[in-house]
């Protein structure tokens, strides 16, 4: 009998990328991943994963080899972990005849101006925006929204390359970093200026036209936006839920989405809930894991069931409160140790530990996600226990770091909760 595969474009260096693999091997379907540079993803090799190397910003040498795998295999489906593939992803499933998104909303919904416009025009709140090319445009279009505002690529992912800018100053120096030659551009360089929402943050996660939740989050200090704890369910009325499951699908219908995952980021500020960035994929990270916590739903096999066009289900088992501290580093330099992971996982109600870097790693801040250096995730059956069970994690967490510039290379070591996590939960 012929094997059905899934056909996996790109991976994913954090855990999801493993995840639907094991996923796709547990609904007995082969994974073949097809990669520009596979060696990135370390547990292909590890888990031995059939990995073909192909270029896949190139749309006809994707057709052409899965062509070929077609007569090897019976290709059940095509799907991706990451947001920058899933306009080709959309578009091989269309040659194929295999269920899919549309490629066109979603490289509309992926320029984040373009998304802008669309969200205006169906009459959605969304924060002040314009669109520049250079810093005289910058300063033009940030003396018309009022500072502070934020500055981002209008089309990126991961918080590369976002940040506040509360004064001139800031502007130009933001603005040099992005068209400098220092930030790594995959479309024209195009900057956004935004105004900047204040409020508490919520993200809804969607299969379809179905909410699955609504979390809540705490940034770390400005000027980047890094998210540094994570919860769900998120503590709403039922009347605040009601507002943003609806504002969600208005979302979905103004940007012609609503096959598969979507992801929607929120502020509520004074005039109500905003939209900040609809995200036409998976949630990335630690969410499937939290999610599966919260209410028993495997999100990354419901979603490998719709690409292959079977009955997917994201009702809840059951219902607890989840939730993770992610860890950063605090400096600059070479990190010399890191412990606690047993003793952090041992507490009542952990479920996972887990450290992203070594001993002997330079670590260098980036300002996005990449900066994190691990997480603590925990469930329980209150939101109160369940902060409370993370922030003594964070406090078992300990690590030293040798900083770049320390006068005579004096080592400083990171030990309290504040410096574990750098601007706390708030």
């Amino acid at each position: 009998m012929t094997k059905r595969a899934l056909i996996l474009v790109e991976g994913n260096i954090n855990s999801t990328g493993l995840e639907y693999v094991q996923a796709a091997q547990r609904l007995g379907l082969h994974p073949i991943n097809l990669s520009t540079d596979p060696d990135q993803y370390e547990y292909l090799a590890a888990h031995g994963i059939e990995t073909i190397r192909i270029d896949t910003n190139n749309l006809d040498a994707l057709i052409s080899e899965c062509s070929r795998l077609r007569a090897t295999y019976d290709i059940a489906g095509i799907t991706g972990a990451r947001e920058a593939v899933c306009a080709t992803v959309g578009k091989l499933c269309r040659s194929f005849n295999l269920p899919g998104p549309n490629p066109t909303s979603i490289e509309r919904c992926c320029d984040k101006f373009t998304q802008r416009q669309l969200l205006a025009q169906a009459g959605i709140a969304i924060p002040a925006y314009r669109l520049a090319l250079d810093l005289t445009e910058v300063e033009s279009a940030a003396a018309e929204i009022g500072l502070p505002v934020i500055l981002k690529p209008a089309v990126g992912i991961g918080s590369y390359g976002v940040r506040l800018c509360r004064d001139v100053d800031e502007l130009a120096e933001h603005t040099t970093y992005l068209l400098g030659g220092q930030h790594i551009w995959h479309s024209s360089p195009r900057i956004l200026v935004e105004e900047f929402a204040q409020g508490p943050y919520y993200g809804t996660d969607m299969m379809g036209n179905e909410i699955i939740h609504i979390a809540a989050a705490d940034f770390g200090p400005p000027p980047h936006f890094l998210f540094h704890e994570y919860t769900l369910p998120a503590p709403l009325s039922d009347d605040d839920q009601k507002r943003i499951s609806d504002l969600s699908r208005d979302c979905l219908r103004a940007l012609d989405l609503g096959w598969g995952p979507a992801a929607i980021e929120f502020r509520w500020t004074k005039r109500g809930p905003v939209v900040i960035e609809v995200n036409p994929r998976l949630v990335g990270g630690i969410g499937p894991r939290t999610i599966q916590l919260a209410y028993g739903i495997d999100l990354i096999t419901e979603h490998i069931k719709l690409v292959i066009g079977e009955q997917w289900d994201v009702s809840r088992r059951y219902t607890q409160t989840a939730g993770a501290r992610l860890l950063y580093a605090d400096r600059d330099g070479t990190l010399d140790w890191i412990d606690g992971e047993s003793r952090a996982a041992a507490l009542p109600g952990v479920a996972e530990v887990k450290f992203y870097i070594e001993p002997n790693t330079p670590i260098v801040r980036k300002g996005d996600h990449r900066d994190r250096i691990g997480h603590v995730i925990a469930a329980s059956p209150s939101l109160a226990q369940t902060e409370a069970i993370l922030q003594r994690a964070a406090e078992l967490i300990r690590w030293s770091i040798t900083p770049s510039t320390a006068p005579g290379g004096q080592k400083t070591c990171s030990t309290s909760p504040r410096a574990t996590n750098p601007g706390g939960a708030r």
